[in-house]
């Protein structure tokens, strides 16, 4: 069975998640290449990665991204719809945070529903748009794990829509998408991971952010 770590990442506390199994994959890489980097060579040797997943291009949870590929060689997947944002220094937020910036070029431009096989887990690609026009989950059926990055958060907090490419009426249909699949463990964009009634916790996400749209 897979492992997986949470790496809580500068610098604003993002949360990036190494997959181990027998394909190693990262699901986010937040704004500081070498902190994550660093962190990455406690499990594994950072050339064995082979893909970086991004849920959205803030820069709080893609910032890192130019960095990392170049130094991993690793392959870099994101929604078509996110390509706008991630290069963009105002729209991802790095010149917000003083930081600088390194373009990044996709190995795969995604449109949701891609299968990616890592060994012993499969995950698939749910496009929710909604905190950006590009959002993605990724769902593992197996073992119902949800990576959410900021479309939905432990106790039925959801991602904010008031930030360029934002939308409240896109981010109520994708968390109507999020709340039928069958899910046991949330490892959310940020907080801690959630286990126990995260179902309920997904319908909660979703009432709230009627309250918006």
């Amino acid at each position: 069975m897979a492992e997986i770590y949470r790496i809580v990442t500068p610098p604003i506390q993002g949360n990036a998640y190494l997959i181990v199994d027998e394909v190693k994959a990262l699901v986010d890489v937040g704004g500081d290449a070498e902190f994550l980097l660093s962190k990455l060579k406690r499990y594994i040797q950072p050339e064995e990665l082979e893909y970086v997943f991004l849920t959205h291009g803030h820069f709080d949870h893609a910032g890192a991204a130019g960095k990392v590929v170049d130094a991993t060689d690793a392959k870099l997947l994101f929604h078509k719809e996110e390509l706008p944002i991630l290069n963009d220094p105002m729209r991802n937020g790095s010149r917000l945070f003083g930081r600088s910036f390194t373009p990044v070029k996709p190995f795969r431009l995604l449109k949701g529903g891609e299968k990616f096989s890592l060994g012993s887990i499969t995950l698939e690609v749910i496009y929710t748009p909604g905190h950006t026009p590009g959002g993605i989950c990724l769902y593992e059926g197996k073992y119902k794990w949800l990576f959410s990055g900021d479309t939905v958060f432990p106790h039925g907090n959801i991602g904010r829509t008031d930030l360029p490419g934002g939308n409240s009426l896109l981010l109520v249909e994708s968390i109507e998408k999020l709340v039928k699949l069958d899910v046991e463990v949330l490892y959310p964009g940020h907080d801690e991971v959630t286990t126990g009634d995260v179902k309920s916790q997904i319908q909660q996400s979703l009432e709230f952010a009627r309250i918006f749209a």
